[in-house]
């Protein structure tokens, strides 16, 4: 396997990942003021799945796949 197919790989775990935190988020959002104390732990949590997702896209985009 590639380094640019193992990167592909990665990346679609790391989408499906963004995702549900983003929902997690949302869900939140909706539940709201009940778990208020959790809004920061899961902004952070979705915040790191985007910036991975981020950096693994521009990993490949650098390697012209």
């Amino acid at each position: 396997m590639s380094e640019a197919d193992a990167l592909k790989d990665e990346i679609k775990k790391l989408n499906a990942r963004a995702t549900a935190k983003k929902m997690d988020l949302h869900d939140l959002s909706e539940e709201l003021p009940v778990n208020w104390e959790r809004i920061l732990d899961v902004a952070r949590e979705t915040y790191d799945a985007y910036k991975e997702l981020t950096e693994k896209r521009a990993a490949l985009k650098a390697l012209g796949a």
